[in-house]
């Protein structure tokens, strides 16, 4: 009775730990940091499953103290608010075997949830806009590369075209902040669905899986949602109307970015149905995924798919 008791504060000490350790590589150390800020939810989703959410939570709360104490209480609410949701989520997931769809999905939202949460948070406490200061300092980066290259006696022309290029670039930036939230929500969700169910099939627990990636099917929701995006960037644009239009152009990024993943996994599905080997499956990814036409033809075709099943209709005339 005192082993079972032990055991799982012994080992949430452990894991609070290096949850410690990775926010301090993720502080201090420039390439390795983002390894280990992204991995960070890892030692949660361990404890969650193998102790319960209560010890996960005592975990993500101990971790922030100490964090709060070694490096910055602003970071330590930070790393807490933005990867904390996504292990417990995950954990509570694996824990409970739900579905590998599910899991993914229930964690993709609470990382984004997480994400969104600190932003506000930390504009509340500093009044600053975290993602606009970034986009400050890539403009203020941007102008200081351009007046060194000024002083070098470079053609000015040339530099002035750059200069609106960049400009433009940072403007579309700056209107799809939303959906860069989103994909990093997403890439959390993914580096933890990825890494801690292996991590967790070492450790001997069994963990729901997502259906190969030539299986994978989007609702149709997103086909809809492109046609609902379109209309609004048109009104958006014409009345002027800036809230809608940049509301309307995230949502255009989220259908294509959705009809993209679609388009992937019909390519490999096809591909597997012709036994195309994987040196020549990474080549066509990287040639249809490289080239800007191809990537919208990709996306579009993902979309119909969504809607008309072309694999369910390959597969009739194939048999």
């Amino acid at each position: 009775m005192t082993s079972h008791r032990i055991t799982p504060l012994t080992e949430s000490g452990l894991l609070s730990a290096l949850t410690v350790i990775l926010a301090l590589a993720a502080v201090y150390l420039p390439v390795v940091g983002v390894v280990a800020s992204l991995v960070w939810a890892i030692p949660i989703i361990v404890l969650v499953v193998r102790h319960g959410l209560r010890w996960g939570v005592m975990a993500v709360l101990v971790s922030g103290v100490i964090m709060a104490l070694l490096i910055e209480p602003t970071i330590s609410l930070r790393m807490v608010l933005s990867f904390g949701p996504t292990g417990l989520m995950l954990g509570y997931a694996f824990r409970h075997g739900w579905s590998g769809a599910q899991a993914f999905g229930t964690t993709l939202v609470a990382s984004v949830a997480g994400k969104l949460l600190t932003f506000g948070l930390l504009f509340l406490l500093t009044s600053v806009n975290p993602l606009n200061m970034q986009m400050d300092v890539m403009q203020q980066s941007f102008d200081q590369t351009f007046a060194v290259y000024e002083q070098m006696g470079l053609d000015k022309a040339a530099i002035d075209a750059s200069r609106a290029q960049v400009q433009e670039a940072l403007t579309y930036l700056n209107l799809l902040l939303p959906f860069i939230v989103g994909v990093m929500g997403l890439l959390d969700a993914a580096v933890a669905y990825i890494i801690g169910s292996r991590v967790l099939r070492r450790l001997g627990e069994s963990v729901p899986q997502l259906p190969p990636f030539a299986e994978w099917r989007l609702p149709q929701f997103f086909l809809y949602l492109l046609g609902f995006a379109l209309v609004g960037i048109y009104w958006g644009g014409s009345r002027e109307i800036q809230p809608l239009y940049q509301a309307a152009f995230n949502l255009n990024m989220v259908a294509m970015g959705a009809g993209v993943i679609q388009g992937l996994s019909l390519m490999s599905y096809a591909m597997d149905r012709f036994r195309v080997g994987k040196v020549m499956r990474v080549c066509l990814y990287a040639f249809v995924l490289l080239g800007g036409v191809l990537v919208q033809i990709l996306a579009f075709t993902g979309l119909f798919d969504m809607l008309f099943d072309y694999r369910r209709r390959f597969g009739k005339k194939t048999s």
